[in-house]
């Protein structure tokens, strides 16, 4: 099955995507589990997650 590939734009300050960039390095799996209803829910949940954390760094807000 072909999965569909999704594109949007957010827009936002600059406080919330460094917060947000933020959020995402410091978010673990066991607090993704949390909202999951198994594991494999809570992996696609953080592939998601880790592409937004990707369009963060390339935007410039890459905290350390």
């Amino acid at each position: 099955m072909d999965k569909k590939t999704v594109t949007f734009t957010v827009q936002m300050d600059e406080d919330q995507a460094y917060q947000l960039a933020q959020f995402l390095k410091r978010v673990g799996f066991s607090e993704i589990r949390q909202h999951a209803s198994d594991d494999a829910e809570a992996y696609i949940m953080k592939d998601g997650l880790d592409q937004v954390r990707l369009a963060l760094q390339r935007s410039g807000y890459d905290p350390r």
